[in-house]
């Protein structure tokens, strides 16, 4: 980053005396801060139609998501950009050719990750980087410091964007019909894609680089293009998509998709501690992304560290690979399978999201209100997980409500011994002391809500899609 302001990141965690009581009590994430939710909502509406029925379109027809505006981008072009990627992703770049895009994950030296997003090689010598600030920012600091032969361009998203304009539009088509509303959009003959593979396409005479990713287990796909020529592409897409029940989705629906997909969005980075980490964290602003980390939930440390996480329990051990030199393979490969958690899904007890929901009436007590469909209220949530004996079986994550399957969901990492399907559970639902001070947390009490461990992702049909996929 150019024309760094004088207060950093390591600035502000040294004038904070508790860093965690920061986090969970005085932080707004980007995400659940009333400016951000008021912008974003002049760009993309909570709802087209319904949240209801938006949910309904990814697993019965279609549905189009908006991403153009939500979504930072960063650009690498140099000789040394693939060094780079290599050194800091848990990837292979060894089959990184020109017809595909990966998973990107970075992690920390301690083997913690830092984030993910979506890396395109768009040439020879030139990426691009999609969504996620946090491994964003540890990617530009490192091309920047790390004498490298880069050349580094960041593209924000459109809330917080000086230009008021982005360089590509994004959409994603997804649902049981997208395969066919792709094929009748693009002109001419579509491409035969595999999972995660690129190709080159036009749609309504504009040039489109589509990645195969189906959010939704389906063979749904993504879209970008040249940003002024987005309302042409998305008429298209909503012209030839009527016939097969194509959806426009709204933020309401669309920030519900990792419950469908099992997706653990966002994780807290692990940056905050170790003086190997600090120059990183004095080249960090102070109100950057990692600066507005949001913690919520039942779990409450004082130690940041029981807040990382790594690519295991994630779910990411397929993307893991020792055969390259990365920063934290160290770490990763002497954490044995019986410490790693697994990635599941957690559904509630109907008779007590039931009670949950009746105590909002009467005299009380009021327990923490479930929203829906997204019912986690921070942006990084921990709800303590615990087994029959009383002790600690994990944390429960991302949680809410999912239409086509009827039940009130969320994404859990869960010690080996408590991730079989079928184990019964119990969740601390709320915070303690009646709820931390984040504005839009109402004072509640807390209750426990019993679950069943299940697969993430929990439908049947995404796990065959995702497996077929895989296979292929």
């Amino acid at each position: 980053m150019t024309d760094q302001p004088t207060r950093s990141l390591q600035d502000l965690i040294d004038e904070t005396p508790d860093l965690v009581d920061y986090f969970y009590n005085d932080c707004a994430s980007p995400h659940f801060s009333r400016a951000g939710v008021a912008k974003t909502g002049m760009l993309i509406p909570p709802a087209f139609t319904n949240w209801r029925d938006e949910q309904w379109a990814w697993a019965e027809t279609a549905a189009l998501f908006h991403q153009s505006h939500h979504m930072p981008e960063l650009f690498l072009e140099g000789p040394h950009a693939l060094r780079l990627l290599e050194r800091l992703g848990v990837n292979s770049v060894s089959n990184f050719t020109l017809d595909r895009a990966k998973q990107f994950v970075a992690c920390t030296p301690s083997g913690h990750v830092i984030g993910d997003c979506i890396a395109y090689r768009i040439g020879e010598q030139t990426y691009e980087l999609v969504s996620g600030m946090p491994v964003l920012n540890w990617v530009h600091f490192h091309a920047e410091t790390g004498g490298y032969d880069i050349r580094v361009t960041r593209d924000h998203h459109s809330t917080a964007n000086p230009t008021g304009r982005r360089t590509n539009f994004r959409f994603q088509v997804d649902g049981p019909n997208a395969g066919k509303i792709f094929t009748e959009a693009v002109d001419g003959e579509a491409p035969e894609l595999g999972f995660f593979r690129t190709a080159r396409v036009k749609i309504a005479g504009v040039d489109v680089l589509v990645l195969r990713h189906g959010m939704a287990g389906n063979q749904g796909v993504e879209l970008s293009g040249p940003f002024a020529e987005e309302t042409r592409v998305r008429d298209r897409l909503l012209e030839v998509g009527e016939p097969h029940g194509i959806v426009p989705v709204g933020t309401q629906a669309y920030f519900s998709t990792p419950l469908s997909n099992a997706w653990m969005a966002y994780p807290v980075p692990g940056i905050f501690t170790g003086d190997e980490l600090r120059a990183y964290r004095e080249w960090l602003p102070a109100d950057t992304w990692e600066a507005s980390t949001q913690i919520g939930g039942s779990f409450y440390s004082p130690d940041i560290t029981d807040y990382y996480v790594t690519p295991y329990d994630l779910g990411y051990e397929r993307i893991v690979k020792f055969d390259h030199d990365f920063i934290g393979r160290e770490a990763l490969e002497a954490i044995r399978p019986d410490q790693r958690r697994h990635k599941m899904t957690l559904v509630w007890n109907r008779d007590d999201v039931m009670r949950i929901l009746g105590s909002q009436f009467g005299e009380g007590p009021r327990y923490k209100s479930l929203e829906f469909p997204v019912a986690y209220y921070g942006w990084n949530q921990f709800d303590t997980v615990t087994a029959g004996d009383g002790s600690t079986a994990g944390f429960s994550c991302h949680a809410g409500y999912v239409n086509p399957v009827g039940e009130m969901l969320s994404l859990a990492m869960l010690k080996p011994e408590h991730a079989t399907p079928g184990t019964e559970l119990t969740i601390t639902w709320g915070e303690p002391d009646g709820g931390s001070r984040k504005p839009h947390v109402e004072r509640h009490e807390q209750t426990l809500v019993r679950a069943t461990v299940a697969p993430a992702p929990y439908s049947a049909q995404v796990q065959r899609s995702i497996r077929a996929a895989l296979s292929a």
